[in-house]
């Protein structure tokens, strides 16, 4: 399994100390075909990246549990969810998809693959 794994945290310490968690997540979300917000240690984020990968995709993974400022990232993402489950979170194209049932209906449905693929994370 390949995915891109990136420490939120990094390049972006001197300009986003202040930052709005909220706004935090839309600009992270938006700098990548697919992104996912994970917790390192749990179940339903390593099933979620596997079907991604297993897809081919390779979305970029920010493990919240590995964030000086993950806890405050989980709490926006529970507000933007309206669930008391905070990850996996998956945008595609920067618009939020959702938590797993989502994405997981999404791919059942047929919706996933043409969102990927708008998003330029397929070329099938």
């Amino acid at each position: 399994m390949h995915y891109q794994t990136t420490p939120s945290w990094g390049c972006y310490m001197s300009t986003s100390v202040l930052e709005d968690p909220v706004d935090r997540i839309e600009r992270l979300a938006a700098e990548n075909a697919v992104v996912i917000f994970s917790v390192s240690t749990c179940c339903m984020c390593h099933a979620i990246k596997r079907l991604f990968c297993g897809m081919g995709v390779n979305p970029t993974v920010y493990e919240l549990d590995e964030d000086p400022r993950g806890g405050d990232m989980e709490k926006a993402l529970m507000r933007l969810l309206g669930s008391s489950s905070p990850v996996p979170v998956v945008f595609v194209g920067g618009k939020l998809v959702g938590a797993m049932d989502r994405v997981m209906a999404s791919h059942i449905s047929g919706t996933l693959v043409p969102l990927l693929k708008d998003a330029g994370a397929l070329w099938l």
